[in-house]
């Protein structure tokens, strides 16, 4: 079977994303587990390897091939949100876009982005998944987090604490479990078990603290499970995490951005990697930011970035094996 052709588009390129992108290239295991074919600026990766002291040959018949999309100004400063970056950034996931769609690559694996960067050039995305979306049209691609055995789901995701909770509805919760049992079918997972993290304390105490649990989310899973779902919940978040780590469910649906990514890089912060499921394609992205502060610096660690290179390669392998395109 021919190895996985993943796009690796590198972030914006005042961050580490070209850094840990070429650290990532040029490893024997993601050479040895996929074609990896970088989307961004030759000139910016030439410095991200000047820093970095790594060797990558980016000749079209090595191993790690380059998408020159030449589109940076070279009066670029490491570490600052600038307006040139953000649109260099957003061009390079357009184009990555265009060659997903056009078959040209299996999947796409992102170094970070800058949202503030993506303003200032314009874009009004409030991150790379809704970019994505918008770009595949695709209203509401499903996010998921994968780290050791554990996959984390996100009922909301960019959203103020107080707007998340008032997002946590029967007819939402409702509406998401099938797809994310569907996901992870086309994963491989014949018959996924699901279980959705409480948002009170204790689950609640049958509405002493809280009526969320008892009035919206419980319903939610009775009729899942009436529809032929397993799904258990709601399950106090302290508790649901610790569980899916033990193998007791395939898959957490997280109800807000932060109880979720606490869990998953409590577990394992630099091998987190985040999924984006519902595209057209398989997306993969490090669960990190630009870290301005240390780019430049050749002291930027790839393994989040490596992990989202593998695991791509590694769910186009699962797909292909169930039988979806």
């Amino acid at each position: 079977m021919a190895l996985p052709v993943i796009g690796i588009t590198i972030g914006d390129p005042a961050g580490i994303g070209p850094e840990i992108v070429v650290r990532a290239v040029a490893d024997p295991i993601v050479q040895q587990s996929v074609r990896p074919v970088v989307i961004g600026d030759g000139w910016v990766l030439d410095r991200a390897v000047a820093a970095t002291g790594v060797r990558v040959d980016f000749a079209p018949a090595g191993p790690v091939t380059l998408l020159d999309v030449a589109n940076v100004d070279h009066r670029l400063q490491w570490g600052k949100i600038q307006a040139t970056a953000g649109g260099a950034a957003g061009q390079f996931i357009e184009r990555a876009v265009e060659e997903a769609l056009a078959g040209r690559i299996d999947a796409l694996a992102t170094a970070p982005i800058n949202k503030e960067a993506l303003w200032r050039a314009g874009y009004r995305h409030l991150g790379h998944t809704e970019m994505l979306g918008d770009l595949t049209g695709t209203p509401d691609p499903l996010t998921m987090f994968l780290v050791r055995n554990m996959r984390i789901f996100f009922l909301t995701r960019h959203l103020s604490l107080r707007e998340a909770i008032g997002e946590v509805t029967q007819a939402r919760i409702a509406e998401v479990l099938p797809r994310i049992a569907a996901a992870l079918q086309s994963l491989g997972v014949a018959t996924p078990h699901i279980a959705v993290a409480a948002l009170n304390p204790h689950a609640g105490e049958g509405g002493a603290l809280g009526r969320e649990d008892l009035a919206e989310i419980a319903p939610a899973v009775a009729a899942a499970r009436e529809a032929g779902l397993n799904v258990s919940g709601p399950i106090p978040a302290d508790s649901v995490f610790a569980q899916a780590l033990d193998g007791r469910y395939d898959a957490v649906l997280s109800l807000y951005h932060d109880q979720g990514h606490i869990a998953a890089k409590t577990v394992d912060f630099h091998g987190a990697v985040s999924v984006t499921l519902g595209l057209p394609f398989i997306r993969t992205s490090v669960d990190h930011g630009t870290a301005f502060d240390i780019a430049g610096r050749g002291r930027a660690r790839a393994d989040s970035m490596i992990a989202a290179v593998l695991v791509a390669g590694d769910l186009v392998r699962r797909m292909r094996g169930a039988g979806h395109s």
